[in-house]
């Protein structure tokens, strides 16, 4: 209507535009993964990882770092948590932009969808990181971007459909309800 065509001509009139997200995909050849089991969240010695190192492994992967233990001109080195598995092919796909929780619904549906067949993996996951400026807030509290604006969450999806929900946000945050 009316309010549409004054929106876009106020958008035209002061260059901006619209973008797409950026989609990147890779292939990560023999990766060490954690071994886990849906139904121990603190993980069992020489069976199953925690959800926490699950965590930080994750973070690892999703940022790069080698999991080989190696010392370089780092002070400290990192392994994947014990017990492990090597996964021959490990694909990651990262979209960068501005997503709207329908899409991520939307993906989340297609990444389940993915054990409808059989398949190898055991289980995989799905990372949603918020803009650290995000006007996100939970509850009553306002959004702590000025200390930090950790706004974050994973789902680990298994084989049976049993998810975890792992959710970070900052020190003066309120976590979800």
């Amino acid at each position: 209507g009316a309010e549409g065509s004054t929106l876009m001509s106020y958008f035209s009139k002061n260059q901006i535009q619209a973008l797409k997200p950026k989609i990147t995909f890779s292939m990560l050849r023999d990766l060490q993964c954690p071994v886990l089991q849906s139904n121990e969240l603190q993980g069992k010695p020489d069976e199953s990882c925690s959800t926490e190192e699950l965590f930080e492994w994750l973070g690892a992967v999703l940022n790069q770092v080698s999991l080989d233990n190696k010392s370089s001109s780092f002070l400290s080195t990192y392994c994947c948590p014990q017990p492990n598995t090597i996964v021959e092919k490990a694909f990651l796909c990262t979209i960068t932009g501005f997503i709207i929780p329908e899409k991520i619904i939307q993906l989340l549906e297609q990444l389940c969808s993915y054990f409808g067949e059989p398949k190898l993996a055991y289980w995989l996951t799905l990372t949603v990181h918020g803009f650290a400026d995000s006007p996100v807030s939970w509850r009553e509290s306002e959004h702590g971007f000025h200390k930090g604006g950790e706004n974050f969450y994973n789902f680990v999806i298994f084989r049976n459909l049993d998810y975890w929900l792992q959710m970070a946000v900052g020190t003066n945050d309120d976590c979800p309800p």
